[in-house]
């Protein structure tokens, strides 16, 4: 038999649920695993070993086999609160706060059977796409430890991609799922705002803000969909806190991501929301992703027309703004004001400066904005982008004292994210290619309103012709 981690989160599942490895047994597979490869790549910020062991062994005795990820190993974005254990938001600021109570997110994931093993690493309160935050150790890409995973959800991305977690959640407010999957080269889905309770979007300023899967396999990310989707104890969904019920007769996401069926008409695009305001070039190496998936797509039937969005000179403006008056929220006065990092110190002082007008003007554009892109993009069943416009960043390749700069570059590596979030629409991120180094390379998949399922049945077609998940970085 393959060792553990070699097995997809699936193939773990039906492990445990035949009693051929137990709870424990595997979080202390993955536990050691941590021990011996983390120190190199930074994936988590806080291991809770004993308490992790103690917590299979909860499952094992006391949650029924039928929980969707039961006795699966997880990890806590370290932006969200568990109780007792310390929280740090990605700053110091918060060196040494720990929480007496739980996140929504993070009981759900309990309640569903999965056993954290820490608090995964994440940027200073989630806001750059980078995990590189003077509170901890950068995180690292396992692909070539030079280079960074992207954020916010980075330390997540490492831990799947480098076998120290079968799968992990994140959240995605301007592409935290996506940015690091693509360069970690797994399946990161941002689901539709309203989709996962617990991250719904619905209490984030402008409702960018959702919770939703990293995996190496679409199978596995839909397992995990599944689990973070709040139930009640006869198993249905409470739509009482979502926006949408897209949790159809279909059932489970896992059963439409295992069929993989379906053929559907696609728009290919390379234009993003962000072309009249900076200077946005597209790499040979994210063109040539593009390419081998529209290949790959008309291959299996699929319809393909290309498309562009009309320009629009609202959105940059006023997606800026919201930016920094999310960072105006951060809890830090005083002396905790000189803790936080240059870009956040910027993005707190420009958050704070803001009228009531200003951000009533933006909100107002952004709102606008879906419904226009939305209109845009309403004949097509899903929309292929790059994932990224460039190849995986280094690490330290963002300016970390001027504001400005860093919002461009940040632009710049992913400008065809933060628009899915604006719209609230489902956005997958796949790898289809390497480069001439061995980097992933992937693509994006816009779904319509709702629309996981047919991103979730592109995916696994996809992943067929491809094979990603036989594919190892070099730490593996």
């Amino acid at each position: 038999m393959a060792d553990l981690h070699e097995l997809t989160a699936l193939d773990l599942w039906q492990e445990l649920q035949t009693g051929r490895v137990s709870p424990r047994e595997l979080a202390a597979h993955y536990l050691d695993r941590i021990e011996r490869l983390d120190p190199q790549l930074g994936a988590f910020v806080t291991v809770t070993r004993d308490r992790a062991l103690e917590r299979a062994e909860e499952v094992a005795e006391s949650v029924p086999k039928t929980a969707p990820l039961w006795g699966l190993p997880s990890g806590d974005k370290d932006l969200w609160q568990r109780a007792g254990v310390p929280t740090g938001f990605g700053s110091r600021a918060m060196a040494g706060f720990v929480p007496e109570e739980s996140d929504e997110i993070v009981r759900t994931l309990d309640d569903a059977g999965a056993v954290s093993l820490g608090k995964t690493n994440a940027p200073e309160f989630g806001l750059p796409a980078y995990t590189e935050s003077l509170a901890a150790p950068p995180a690292r890409n396992p692909w070539d430890t030079r280079l960074g995973a992207g954020g916010s959800s980075g330390g997540a991305a490492v831990a799947v991609a480098a076998g120290l977690l079968p799968f992990a959640p994140g959240s995605d407010g301007g592409g935290s799922i996506r940015i690091p999957a693509a360069a970690c080269g797994l399946v990161g889905l941002k689901p539709s705002r309203g989709l996962v309770p617990a991250g719904s979007g619905i209490e984030s300023l402008a409702g960018l803000v959702v919770d939703g899967p990293l995996a190496r396999t679409t199978a596995d990310a839909a397992l995990l969909l599944d689990g973070m989707i709040a139930k009640r104890p006869d198993g249905t969904i409470d739509h009482h806190y979502t926006l949408r019920a897209p949790y159809d007769d279909d059932g489970p996401f896992l059963g439409t991501a295992v069929r993989g069926e379906g053929r559907f008409q696609l728009g290919v695009m390379t234009t993003s929301a962000w072309d009249g305001a900076y200077d946005i070039e597209i790499a040979p190496e994210a063109m040539a992703a593009l390419e081998a998936a529209v290949d790959a797509f008309s291959g299996m039937g699929h319809g393909l027309e290309e498309t562009a969005l009309e320009p629009d000179d609202s959105y940059a403006p006023a997606f800026r703004t919201i930016w920094q008056a999310g960072a105006a929220r951060i809890p830090a006065e005083g002396e905790r004001l000189g803790l936080l990092e240059p870009l956040t110190a910027w993005l707190v002082e420009r958050g704070r400066s803001l009228s009531a007008r200003e951000l009533s003007e933006a909100l107002s554009a952004l709102t606008a904005y879906e419904r226009s892109f939305v209109r845009q993009l309403s004949s097509f069943d899903a929309v292929l982008t790059p994932a990224m416009a460039l190849t995986p960043r280094p690490v330290c390749w963002y300016d970390q004292e001027d504001g400005e700069r860093n919002f461009a570059q940040q632009v710049q590596y992913t400008p065809f994210t933060s628009m899915l979030n604006v719209t609230g629409l489902p956005a997958i991120v796949l790898p289809v290619s390497q480069t001439e180094n061995g980097l992933p390379m992937g693509v994006q998949l816009i779904g319509r309103p709702g629309g996981e399922r047919t991103l979730l049945s592109l995916a696994a077609q996809l992943e067929r012709r491809v094979r990603w998940a036989d594919r190892r970085p070099p730490v593996w």
